[in-house]
């Protein structure tokens, strides 16, 4: 087995989960199985109780594991199907010494990073390769080198290299080379000092991803080869892409990264089969149609709060042969503006999951608005809740109905705790999580989208819809089209007469991949380009 170690340098955002995906792409399309992981050196057990806008969103895998976003990155560009064994952070690695400490399995010995907490970084990444097999296993180490928390990490990294040998192991470093305009150069500098910093550690990196926004000719790649003690060959270029993040695989591959990766780790897989990548990406650039959806939340400003959202409309824009361009908008704009001033110009209407009841009186106005005015609309895990508290206030005339997370003394509970939540008091990892099955309602938008019975979709929830109030709402419009097996969880709702509404208490986004999108999303724009363009009302300053 080989192993492949990503670390990052200067700055933070430069990419390396992407990178990291982008090889795994690569070579797994060249015939290896590859596995990747992602090492994070924050204290938090897990990102389940972090703020988006610290952190972005929750990717939730199958075993309900709530991880980095950058696994969801890995899921999209392989296909792979990961386990909390492929996210470890510092609140694990210590948790799992205090646990060992406290059972006395190190005999009365001294507790100290070195080896203790070394030891488990590197357990974790042997259990992957036990449990997970596979010819190459990925790992990012988050943050940059020079974090205080990241030097556990780096550490194992070097001794695992030493144990499993150094032909065995290659260390890719991505950092940044910025052009300074008013110098009118790019400037090295930065990344032999991130280079050096590594050196102290013990690392030697074989390859430097370089970040830049201008072209690396060849004098400057050669000195940071000679200054980073590197191939001029192994200083890549990776400067933003054009059009979309699918596209660095294929940017990648002309710089002829994977084949100096399989050079390096002695292996001699065929060359990538990229067509039907390239021609995913080729939908994207080139597309015939465009679409405008809304996308109406609380963490608007914040890119990556929503991640998976956005990618799988990508997915499904690229199936229909269609643009997404999305609208942000920023659900307490729709409690004091005309909603129709912000959300008439848009052919679809998406509200994604959170949590909290700041903004939530936009999105039922927003839920409002797609119903009535039959936008297509498609709800997700709290987009779900919306559109039923919308549909019992609007349509059935339960005035102030609520949910009980953002009013505990609503007379029309529509939506409540779920009744395994009632007694739990920790919070971290402690929601209905991981991958559950639903059964659907045959005759239903939702089978007809999926074309099968059953599905098992990825969860992250509290509250339900209150069955209590089923029957009044069936009777004027509303379609349960989803539950679980046994009928006692509702997990699609539908409205009747409409031509596309449908929400999930699920979130179908952590399922779609590029050139297989989620068929909820994929339904979703398909009836969104039969809805007439508007133009965009102009913005007055």
């Amino acid at each position: 087995m080989k192993y492949i170690f990503f670390t990052g340098g200067v700055v933070s955002s430069l990419g390396k989960g992407l990178t990291a995906a982008s090889l795994g792409t690569l070579l797994e399309r060249r015939g290896l199985k590859v596995i990747l992981q992602k090492f994070d050196p924050y204290l938090n057990v897990d990102p389940g109780t972090m703020s988006p806008f610290q952190h972005g969103e929750v990717y939730v895998l199958d075993d309900g594991a709530e991880t980095d976003l950058d696994l969801g990155h890995y899921e999209r560009f392989t296909s792979g199907n990961l386990s909390r064994l492929n996210n470890l952070t510092s609140g694990q690695v210590y948790e799992r010494v205090l646990a060992n400490e406290r059972a006395g399995v190190y005999l009365g010995q001294t507790v100290q990073v070195i080896p203790h907490v070394t030891n488990v970084i590197k357990q974790r990444i042997r259990d992957v390769g036990a449990t997970m097999g596979g010819d190459v296993i990925i790992t990012e180490i988050g943050g940059t080198v020079g974090d205080i928390e990241g030097l556990p990490f780096l550490e194992a990294m070097r001794q695992f290299a030493y144990e499993v040998g150094r032909e065995n192991v290659l260390f890719i470093h991505v950092t940044l080379v910025p052009y300074i305009k008013a110098a009118g150069e790019l400037k090295t500098k930065p990344t032999q000092q991130s280079v050096a910093k590594l050196r102290e550690i013990g690392i030697q990196p074989h390859i430097l991803v370089c970040r830049s926004e201008e072209l690396l000719e060849s004098d400057v790649r050669e000195k940071i080869a000679l200054f980073c003690n590197v191939e001029p060959r192994a200083v890549i270029e990776a400067r933003d892409v054009k059009h979309s993040i699918y596209e660095l695989p294929l940017m990648l591959h002309g710089e002829h990264f994977d084949d100096i990766v399989c050079e390096y780790l002695k292996l001699s897989p065929p060359p990538p089969d990229l067509t039907t990548w390239q021609t995913f990406v080729d939908r994207i650039v080139n597309p015939t149609h465009k679409v405008r959806i809304a996308v109406v939340g609380k963490y608007i400003e914040l890119q990556d709060a929503y991640k998976s959202v956005y990618e799988a409309l990508t997915h499904a824009g690229a199936a229909n042969d269609c643009q997404i361009r999305v609208v942000r908008v920023d659900a307490e704009d729709l409690e004091h503006e005309d909603v129709g001033k912000l959300l008439g110009h848009c052919q679809g209407i998406l509200i994604p999951g959170g949590f909290g009841d700041r903004g939530t009186e936009g999105k039922i106005a927003a839920a409002r608005y797609a119903r009535e005015r039959k936008i297509p609309y498609l709800g997700l895990c709290l987009g779900m809740q919306i559109a039923t508290i919308d549909f019992a206030r609007h349509a059935c005339g339960l005035k102030d109905a609520n949910s009980t997370e953002f009013d505990a003394d609503t007379p029309y509970p529509v939506i409540h705790l779920l009744d395994e939540q009632k007694d739990v008091t920790e919070k971290g990892a402690s929601m209905r999580l991981g991958t559950w099955k639903t059964k659907l309602l045959p005759g239903s938008l939702a089978q007809r989208l999926y074309g099968k019975l059953e599905v098992d979709e990825r969860h992250r929830h509290r509250f339900e819809f209150n069955s209590d109030y089923k029957e009044q709402m069936e009777a004027k419009g509303l379609v349960i089209s989803g539950t679980s097996p046994d009928g006692s969880l509702v997990e699609i709702v539908e409205v009747k007469d409409h031509p596309f509404f449908i929400a999930t208490q699920f979130h179908p986004e952590f399922l779609s991949k590029p050139n297989f999108p989620h068929a909820l999303f994929k339904g979703f724009v398909a009836e969104a380009m039969k809805i007439p363009r508007v133009p965009k009302p102009e913005v007055r300053a």
